[in-house]
């Protein structure tokens, strides 16, 4: 615990730190032993009236008044800060939901990319003059929504807190954060470090607790002026319900079933690493997870062979031991992926990563399982699994494979793996993704590249300036003059 500087069971409202008001505690568990290690606070809805409320008077006092050149250079701070915990903070979330160490300190590195990158971008949102009649000067200004509320997830708590909570504040907006109850600590660590940095008073206020109690007073609070969602699509839609109730503007990204599409002349060398790893990575819990592999007849049995050698030397074991892979986050998902593993008892098994001799018994590890020559009518072909699980899809024309890849509901990443340019160009339009690689997959994660799905994948970009207007309102101003 001594990496652990602050008090992980109190609540952040308006920059003070105090009980929960109903003095209730949640359990923090480390995946990759089942031990309870710690406690969180157990907020309802007394401690985000009383967050939004704290909001609701920043917006009015110092933090108000600040100029985004102000505001900017506190999220630059908050990043240096950040960075100098950073090995503090990696290993935080190796215990809180069993990130391997090196995957981690990836994320720690984003989140400071992102204080850097929306610092440096508070102050370049500009507003338009647009050519009217005689006698009129017409512009626009882009301001804040007031209140927003976000509800993050427990796969990467530290990245989303960045692109959502960072571009919220670099517009002027005061955040209410409510973390995921399985992974709360580094949500108040970032809160600690914040106004360690100089937020002011209420800008930032952190409510730890369970989805269906401040999860929901916070989707549907009347006060809150804009609310961002990442999670699954079931809850998705209850947030939307709920914010709907009082006409607030909604940000969603939710589930994916994201594909990768392997024609004949793709670049394999290039190619096969992408292609495990961006299901592997976090153990296979990532919305924009590239479960779907989706290959040209010709190529199958070589990709098949190429992608088994790598599954077959995956180790799996405890996060700090920083192995391939870790644990799933808990034994509720754990259930959930043996589950969809036993719905694909009847496919083609091509290789399956390997827990270690010693992993502690009490953890929720999976073996990462690779399955090849599946229909893509198939469970595992069509639903988001949220664990270590590939599926390889055969297709034999260009036509085919767009058939496959739009054929899900979701719509969030895809890939193309060819060298011909046309079909780059061509197949890049017709997918249904809200982003699309060409012989690549993420580009390093990016957070200058607005991200976002359509369908089940949700509405509404994060990341890069998109995320700026996301945060932000229009207003038209018509002045006359004669």
């Amino acid at each position: 615990m001594s990496r652990i500087w602050f008090d992980t069971d109190k609540i952040c409202t308006g920059g003070a730190w105090h009980a929960p008001d109903s003095g209730e505690f949640l359990p923090v568990n480390d995946p990759s032993t089942g031990e309870t290690f710690g406690q969180i606070a157990r907020g309802a809805a007394p401690d985000i009236d009383a967050a939004v409320a704290s909001a609701r008077a920043a917006l009015h006092g110092d933090w108000g008044r600040m100029t985004a050149t102000q505001r900017g250079r506190i999220l630059t701070k908050i990043g240096q800060l950040v960075l100098e915990r950073a090995d503090d903070l990696a290993w935080i979330e190796a215990r809180d939901v069993g990130k391997p160490l090196t995957q981690a300190r990836n994320d720690v590195i984003a989140l400071a990319r992102y204080m850097e990158f929306y610092g440096g971008a508070a102050d370049k949102l500009h507003g338009t003059t647009i050519p009217y009649l005689d006698g009129y000067t017409v512009y626009t200004l882009r301001e804040p929504h007031g209140v927003t509320g976000h509800i993050v997830p427990w796969n990467y708590p530290m990245q989303i807190i960045g692109r959502s909570v960072g571009a919220a504040l670099a517009m002027g907006n005061a955040c209410v954060l409510k973390p995921a109850e399985e992974a709360s600590l580094t949500a108040l660590a970032f809160t600690h470090l914040a106004y360690d940095a100089g937020l002011p008073e209420g800008a930032l206020s952190t409510v730890p607790g369970l989805g269906t109690e401040a999860g929901a007073a916070l989707s549907s609070h009347p006060d809150i002026d804009h609310v961002s969602f990442t999670g699954s699509v079931p809850v998705g839609a209850l947030v939307q319900q709920a914010a709907g109730q009082n006409v607030v503007p909604v940000t969603l990204e939710l589930g994916g079933k994201s594909p990768q599409l392997v024609f004949a002349d793709a670049d394999l060398d290039a190619a096969t690493p992408f292609l495990v790893n961006a299901a592997i990575q976090n153990a296979g819990q990532t919305c924009s997870a590239s479960s779907r592999i989706l290959v040209h007849r010709s190529k199958l049995d070589e990709v098949t062979t190429r992608m088994a050698k790598h599954y077959n030397a995956l180790q799996v074991g405890p996060a700090l031991d920083d192995l391939h892979v870790g644990p799933l986050v808990s034994a509720r998902q754990k259930d959930i992926v043996n589950g969809f593993l036993d719905k694909g008892s009847d496919l083609e098994t091509a290789a399956q990563g390997q827990i270690i001799a010693d992993a502690p018994t009490g953890g929720s590890y999976v073996a990462p399982t690779l399955f090849t020559n599946v229909s893509p009518d198939h469970t595992l072909a069509k639903d988001e699994i949220f664990g270590p699980v590939q599926v390889i899809i055969p297709f034999d024309d260009d036509e085919e494979a767009i058939a496959i890849a739009n054929g899900t509901d979701y719509g969030l990443v895809a890939s193309l793996w060819t060298t011909d340019g046309a079909r780059q160009m061509r197949l890049a339009k017709q997918i249904k993704a809200g982003q699309v690689f060409i012989n690549n997959y993420g580009a390093g994660g990016g957070v200058e590249l607005p991200f976002g799905g359509v369908g089940k994948s949700g509405h509404g970009r994060e990341k890069g300036f998109e995320a700026l207007y996301g945060f932000s309102q229009l207003k038209t101003i018509a002045a006359h003059h004669g």
